[in-house]
């Protein structure tokens, strides 16, 4: 997790400054709880503490560079920044009323806390987070001071530092704009959910439980992967921390039972990634997607559903037809969980009921977090055994929610920068027109330029402020050639979470290779290749907005889960090289194109699909009879 998530580190604090943090840490879980309890403070305090409470956690947890050893020794500079950072986050909380009655006339003192506000903010989000997003929000910056020389359709006249530090630090367009919001909100209370669920055992729970339902089957470790990792997405934002809770075990089994050690680290990694785009609770982006698109998060939910169904289904049969093509078995029966003492610990499940049928009911989703932490506190403490939750293990939950939103919450306080450079500039406008200039109005190449984008920008910086960014400045753009607002903004969604597994920098089949010992790059390739299906939907869900349930009906929506995933099951084969028996590549080709056509909900594509699809399967059921008449398949040459 160090090695390849930067969040994960961090000192390993010792005597009264351990206690100190984790009385911080505590404090800043107990303070959210209030807040969603009463419905949220003002807007600009709820921010400042908020970020008071993150800048002082950060400087005390994060060294200044990840090549100092971690010990539990704190510089004396470093505590000094912290004491600095929790002033500056609480200076609107200080002086609120001179604020408001001043209106945007800022005094030197207001100048110089925003200035070491925008200089804390980048520092805060660099040992936490990483150096890219650091020098990506820096470039906005000096674009905003030095857009006077700057080439072609990017100049402009130019902003003062007195304007960029009151625009940064006094409006909700900088550092406290709609990501620190969404953050302050319903972020922080669902990463404390799930800090709350892996406490009382839920994450080994999932574990079982993949295992209980599918371990049995061919490949039967794989499945268990696909499964165990579309469940952890419920607890867990984050790709590497899925590929490194679920891959310790799942990765090695794998490798036992005969897949290749890349293979199986790649199945993780994909599967691990996906977690993001699962309901009900999606990536830290979905809440930020729901504030800038005023879509309601449950409608972005239900919008997600059948192509997270579509993601996960892709992955599972190839790693099925993985398993044929190699002749791999299941797990044997004393190698599972007895169904009995599973089923035993479904009240486990509970929270995770009772927060979708909140957010079912209408909800706000920080209404609906909020009750999914009350649940799962109550679930813990009522259980036996060893994840029963405890005072101090209650204690241990809130002060880890915290930790874990440090780097959410850092790379949201620097995005929202990016966003203000932005509406202070005009940069989104100029970028968008750029954009469709460069790809001379084509939509395709506009759909791929923006996708690129985002994969770039993915492999540097986490998920959220990759949204952030390309939701500002190339969302719009597929809007204005007509597209459905929400399709625009999954489009980027898509391309910003697979960036985790798309080489050449894919951090979370990295981390897969580290448990696999496989080659990482080798590995990002295969990672790639399984999660096909999410460079395929975006595109599909562009041209046609009913995959995302819009503008459609039930009888409609059966039929395209029904088409859909026959079309996935097509896709995977055509991707392994093996139905029935081996495929040849003019056979895997047309599986590919009769897979593609199946998922794309139109009915001619629908029906020219099926009878590709439904010719190979009758060749190969009756006529080819496990013989490879028609040349050597690439599944057999592996």
């Amino acid at each position: 997790m160090e090695k390849y998530d930067p969040e994960s580190g961090g000192r390993n604090l010792t005597g009264w400054l351990k206690r100190i943090t984790f009385l911080l840490a505590v404090s800043f879980s107990l303070f959210q709880i209030y807040a969603g309890i009463v419905g949220g403070l003002s807007s600009q305090l709820q921010r400042s503490i908020h970020l008071a409470f993150v800048l002082g956690l950060i400087f005390l947890l994060y060294p200044v560079s990840r090549k100092i050893k971690k010990g539990g020794k704190v510089p004396i500079w470093d505590i000094c920044l912290s004491v600095i950072g929790i002033f500056i986050g609480l200076y609107w909380l200080f002086f609120f009323d001179s604020l408001v009655g001043r209106a945007g006339d800022n005094t030197w003192l207001d100048l110089t806390i925003g200035a070491l506000a925008i200089l804390l903010v980048l520092d805060a989000t660099r040992r936490v987070v990483g150096l890219p997003i650091t020098i990506i929000v820096s470039s906005f910056l000096l674009y905003a001071l030095f857009g006077p020389i700057m080439p072609g359709f990017l100049k402009h006249g130019g902003i003062t530092f007195e304007r960029l530090f009151s625009h940064m630090y006094f409006t909700t367009e900088g550092i406290f704009g709609t990501p620190l919001a969404v953050s302050s909100t319903f972020i922080f209370l669902f990463l404390l959910y799930g800090a709350l669920l892996e406490k009382t055992g839920v994450g080994s729970y999932f574990n079982d439980l993949a295992l209980m339902v599918a371990g049995r089957f061919s490949g039967g470790p794989a499945k268990v992967a696909v499964f165990s990792s579309a469940l952890q997405g419920t607890i867990s934002g984050s790709s590497v921390g899925n590929v490194v809770t679920t891959g310790s075990y799942t990765i090695p089994m794998m490798k036992k039972l005969g897949y290749r050690k890349e293979f199986a680290g790649a199945v993780e990694a994909a599967a691990s990634t996906g977690g993001q785009l699962m309901p009900p609770v999606m990536g830290a982006a979905a809440f930020i997607m729901a504030e800038f698109t005023g879509i309601p998060y449950w409608e972005i939910v239900k919008a997600a559903a059948i192509p997270a169904l579509l993601y996960f289904t892709g992955i599972a049969i190839m790693t099925h037809y993985e398993a044929k093509r190699l002749g791999l078995k299941g797990l044997k029966k004393e190698e599972l969980p007895a169904p009995k003492d599973v089923l035993k610990r479904i009240y486990l499940l509970i929270p995770i009921v009772v927060m979708i049928v909140s957010l079912a009911g209408g909800m706000s989703a920080m209404r609906a977090a909020l009750y999914g932490v009350f649940a799962t506190i109550l679930i813990g403490v009522l259980q036996p055994g060893e994840n029963r939750l405890t005072i101090k293990r209650l204690f241990e939950a809130l002060a880890a929610g915290a930790r874990t939103a440090l780097g959410v919450a850092a790379a949201c306080a620097s995005a929202g920068m990016i966003v203000g450079v932005i509406t202070l500039t005009g940069l989104g406008l100029k970028f968008g027109t750029g954009l469709v200039d460069m790809a001379g109005g084509n939509v395709m190449l506009t759909l791929v330029l923006t996708m690129i984008s985002s994969l770039i920008l993915g492999m540097g910086i986490p998920t959220t402020a990759n949204y952030i960014i390309t939701s500002t400045v190339a969302a719009p753009v597929l809007v204005q050639l007509g597209y459905p607002l929400l399709a625009a903004h999954m489009f980027v969604f898509y391309f910003g979470i697979v960036a985790d597994i798309t080489p050449p920098v894919a951090l979370a089949a990295f981390a897969a290779s580290g448990i696999s010992r496989g080659n990482p790059l080798k590995t990002g390739v295969q990672s790639t290749r399984l999660a096909i299906a999410a460079f395929m939907i975006p595109y599909i869900f562009v041209f046609s907005p009913q995959l995302l349930l819009i503008d459609t009906t039930w009888q409609s929506t059966l039929m395209i889960v029904i088409t859909s995933l026959v079309g996935m099951l097509a896709v995977g084969a055509g991707m392994i090289g093996y139905l029935l028996h081996p495929l040849n590549w003019l056979l895997r080709l047309l599986l590919l194109a009769g897979g593609v056509m199946l998922v794309v909900p139109e009915g001619i594509s629908d029906v020219v699909g099926a009878i590709l699809v439904i010719a190979i399967f009758v060749y190969q059921k009756w006529f080819q009879k496990g013989d490879n008449r028609m040349g050597p398949s690439v599944g057999q040459s592996a």
